[in-house]
């Protein structure tokens, strides 16, 4: 492996929390336990290795690239699923999702600093929004459950807690505490 194929596989490694994220967004409750989200983000990036010569742009026409793979792979996974009952609105409906959901994972960003349209101010939120993703990781389960269903797909308090069978009072509580976290791992070291 060269100096380049290395930049170029820790550079899609990158991403990997990212894709995961977005990957788990779009898997409902009945897909979730028979998709596996970590087995469609690895085949993504083994594709994207592949194809790495294919590809010349920036991290965010990368992001992009990455991201329209995932919504082939959820879709060929989600087909291979339902065996044949192909439902159209709803592999439309995915490519759509997927990038409702990646806007507002960029508008938690954007909320907490504002950045112009300048080129190395873009390459920071790109980096900041990878950090966003890889910080998620990081929360107990309940928490990150509960901020990606109310802030990334955008559930209503009642509707979140419903979800997760849990009360309105503990959900605000994990939400309190996930994103007082979230500001503590996203923060750098004082």
């Amino acid at each position: 492996m060269n100096h380049q194929d290395a930049t170029q596989n820790r550079s899609l490694d990158e991403f990997r929390s990212y894709l995961l994220l977005l990957a788990r967004l779009q898997l409902d409750g009945g897909a979730r336990n028979r998709i596996d989200a970590s087995d469609i983000v690895q085949q993504t990036l083994l594709e994207a290795h592949a194809k790495a010569d294919q590809f010349h742009g920036d991290d965010s026409a990368l992001a992009a690239w990455l991201r329209q793979a995932l919504v082939n792979n959820l879709r060929d996974a989600w087909r291979a699923l339902r065996k044949g009952k192909r439902d159209i609105r709803r592999e439309q409906s995915l490519e759509d999702a997927l990038e409702q959901s990646s806007a507002r994972l960029q508008g938690i960003l954007a909320a907490s600093s504002a950045h112009g349209g300048s080129p190395s101010r873009q390459a920071v939120h790109n980096e900041d929004l990878l950090r966003l993703a890889d910080a998620l990781t990081q929360l107990p389960g309940t928490q990150r459950e509960a901020i990606v269903l109310h802030h990334l797909q955008g559930c209503s308090l009642t509707k979140t807690a419903h979800s997760m069978g849990k009360t309105d009072a503990a959900v605000a509580g994990l939400l309190h505490r996930g994103l007082k976290k979230l500001r503590e791992i996203m923060t750098p070291g004082d």
